[in-house]
């Protein structure tokens, strides 16, 4: 295999500066923390006794007062108002995990001071993204007075004309981008927006909604303290409120940090019952040990089941299951949202692996530096998931594109294709859709992650575009994922009481990211596949650290380490816990070789390049480098009877570096440019079938072949012309 293409690599802080080190063991010991803790604080700004002790007690976030926010008091009098006349009351909300939470925190509220409620969320498969005529038409035969959106509607220009046209009120509460003019409604409460001197802004759909909650309760409680009002709203609301935040990966900072410290705190010591059955039901175990809730616990196991329903199927289901206060009737909606994301995963695995296939074939690496792919028959609820997990493997946008529902008109040059696009850091990905919204019937979303819809007619012309676009914003360089180490810990460092330590600079998210470490020159003491292939554990070694690491979503094929190999490593530190034993791993974001190996594999593979050319002056070398170049009879044996052996084990497929350590454990060293003539001598003569099943340099895939008589090697061409070229020296 060529080396692989490494990510870049930055690391904030390592053990060679003296002076940084210094400076956070001064902290750590006036803290009573470890050294790596210490740094973590003062990467994040706390570089100060006064300011660490603030941030791991959280005292410096506090709840700002929500009547600052724009049309916030007209909002809150309007719906109290409504509730007071007795009229109908129809939250609109969005599909996701913020649209969801959102949608139930105010149906949950208004329900319980009295209000007739009812909801409405759109079917993404057919219905798409935001309002429509024919959703308000619905709502209208509902009976309804007024209609708060939740999580949406800052878009509704012409849906909110049509909402006055029939004599409803609208009220919008939402947390996304304004773009142009605000739809005409009677509150348009999004900090937001251009007018609104709200301090703070980076509140989740359910965050707005969380500050209507207090704001609605201070109006109705007027001798009541403000104070006591947001607690009240906290004490049976701000579980659900932390879930849609952690979900919609909000800044955890400000308020949001409050909103998910608090959140998780209720979750872990009471979570209110249809939670509490939600988490039994992906555990799979009631009688289980219960678990220590993190954001990481809700953003990987929690809210991908809440965020299933309206992926696949439909949203109500899970709003209903927040609604319930039957525990038989939610245990089996918590079970309906763990089999829905079941399904969610094995058509996602299928849609990965065809994705994988078109880039691999259709993909212009070498120029466009957007990946955009198109299909027929892609369920548009996964491709979200699926182009992010493209976006973290080849570091590129991605943006993908479903005519799946285009029903009989697929083939029509009017079909219209839903997507959905993932970026990376410098391209933000609105700009580029606004870019290209001449060709787009709608769009919307975030700097790093945003939908679309498009007729076919217009894709030719939107890939070219888009890259247009993209290639401004990366200078014409190909983009190269980043990704940052904060600390270089030393195995001496990798304790059960480090890792504890962590949990105090919960919770993690967006500006409080989960430490991300580095190690280097550890040694891979063995590789195991786990979960059917889908991940790899490998065991790792340094000085008198041996610890496992987890590579989840890689195959051994992706993270190309093997046996033997001196690595770096990149990696969370973790405890697992299994069977009531805890023992610490790591989670590995990225691994590669040791720099010094990496180069001198990079020098090989360049010399290779050199002597196919011709470049190669073999004259400036001795005898002993043209042997390590040049095979002879006994190297082709070596090779040959090694191959044999792992066909009879029904191995077939290697990498020229896979064939290298298996040779190690032989007793025999062979280079990289001898051990690739010898292939291709192999494959020339065909002494052994080989085929290139993958578009990778040195992925070799070999069979046997019936050879009567001994192979005459001089008849090789390739080996021909490499012993000549060697014969320079004495020419």
């Amino acid at each position: 295999m060529s080396v692989k293409r490494m990510k870049k690599w930055l690391v904030k802080v390592s053990h060679s500066e003296k002076e940084r080190i210094a400076e956070a063991e001064r902290l750590a010991k006036e803290l009573g923390l470890h050294t790596a803790t210490a740094q973590l604080l003062i990467n994040r700004g706390c570089s100060t006794i006064s300011d660490a002790s603030d941030f791991l007690a959280k005292r410096t976030e506090q709840f700002h007062d929500p009547f600052i926010m724009a049309d916030m008091e007209k909002a809150a009098s309007k719906i109290l108002e409504t509730v007071e006349n007795k009229k109908k009351i129809v939250v609109y909300g969005d599909y996701d995990v913020d649209g969801v939470t959102s949608v139930s925190i105010l149906c949950l509220y208004l329900k319980k001071i009295g209000a007739d409620v009812d909801y409405y969320i759109p079917s993404r498969i057919n219905e798409g993204y935001g309002m429509s005529e024919a959703s308000i038409s619905r709502i209208k035969s509902m009976n309804t007075a007024l209609i708060v959106t939740v999580d949406t509607g800052i878009t509704a220009v012409e849906e909110a004309k049509i909402i006055k046209s029939l004599d409803m009120t609208l009220i919008v509460t939402d947390h996304h981008e304004c773009y142009g003019e605000l739809p005409d409604a009677y509150a348009v409460v999004n900090p937001k927006r251009p007018d609104c001197s709200y301090p703070f802004k980076d509140l989740a759909g359910v965050g707005v909604v969380f500050k209507l909650l207090c704001a609605i309760e201070i109006l109705r409680n007027k001798n009541a303290k403000a104070i006591d009002c947001i607690r009240s709203i906290c004490l049976d609301y701000i579980d659900l409120v932390a879930i849609g935040t952690i979900a919609d990966v909000m800044p955890l900072r400000d308020e949001n940090r409050l909103i998910v410290s608090v959140g998780l705190m209720y979750i872990e010591k009471n979570p209110r019952m249809s939670l509490e059955q939600l988490i039994i039901a992906s555990i799979g175990d009631a009688k289980s040990p219960k678990r220590k809730i993190t954001s990481g616990y809700i953003g990987f196991t929690i809210a991908p089941r809440i965020n299933a329903a309206g992926r696949i199927k439909d949203a109500s289901i899970a709003v209903e299951l927040f609604l319930s206060d039957d525990k038989v009737q939610a245990s089996k909606l918590a079970e309906q949202l763990c089999n829905i994301n079941s399904q969610r995963q094995q058509e996602e695995n299928l849609i990965i692996e065809e994705a994988y296939d078109k880039i691999e074939k259709e993909h212009d690496f070498k120029h466009d530096p957007v990946i955009v792919l198109d299909h027929e028959s892609w369920h548009h609820g996964i491709i979200g998931i699926v182009a992010s997990r493209i976006t973290e493997r080849y570091g590129k946008p991605c943006i993908m594109i479903s005519f799946d529902d285009a029903g009989d008109n697929k083939d029509s040059v009017e079909s219209l294709g839903k997507g959905s696009g993932r970026s990376i850091k410098g391209m933000n990905l609105v700009d580029a859709l606004n870019h290209c919204s001449d060709l787009l019937e709608k769009y919307g979303g975030h700097e790093l992650a945003a939908g679309l819809s498009i007729k076919r007619e217009n894709l030719d012309d939107f890939k070219q575009k888009i890259n247009d676009f993209a290639r401004g914003c990366f200078d014409g360089v190909e983009p190269i994922s980043h990704i940052e180490a904060e600390y270089e810990l030393l195995p001496e460092e990798v304790t059960m009481e480090q890792a504890v330590e962590l949990y105090k600079l919960e919770p993690y998210g967006v500006s409080n990211p989960v430490p991300v470490f580095v190690m280097y020159d550890m040694v891979v003491s063995s590789i195991t596949t786990v979960g059917q292939g889908k991940h790899t554990k490998l065991l790792l070694a340094k000085d008198s650290l041996v610890i496992n690491a987890m590579c989840f979503r890689k195959s051994q094929d992706d993270i190309d380490v093997l046996v033997g190999d001196k690595v770096d490593v990149m990696f969370n530190l973790d405890i697992n816990e299994f069977q009531n034993t805890k023992n610490l791993q790591y989670i590995v974001k990225d691994i590669r070789l040791n720099y010094e190996d990496y180069k001198k594999e990079e020098s090989e593979i360049a010399l290779y390049h050199r002597i196919k050319d011709g470049s190669f002056d073999f004259s400036k070398i001795g005898e002993k480098q043209i042997k390590e170049i040049v095979p002879e009879r006994g190297d082709f044996a070596d090779v040959y009877n090694l191959l044999k052996k792992e066909l009879r084990l029904d191995n077939n497929k290697f990498s020229i570096r896979g064939i290298q350590s298996l040779l190690k454990q032989h007793g025999i060293t062979m280079k990289y440019v001898k051990l690739k003539y010898i292939i291709l001598v192999f494959q020339e003569m065909n002494i052994l079938g080989v085929d290139k099943p993958e578009d990778k340099e040195d992925v070799y895939q070999f069979s046997y072949v019936y050879v009567k008589n001994k192979a005459d090697l001089d008849k090789s061409s390739i080996l021909r012309k490499l012993k000549a070229a060697s014969m320079q020296k004495n020419g």
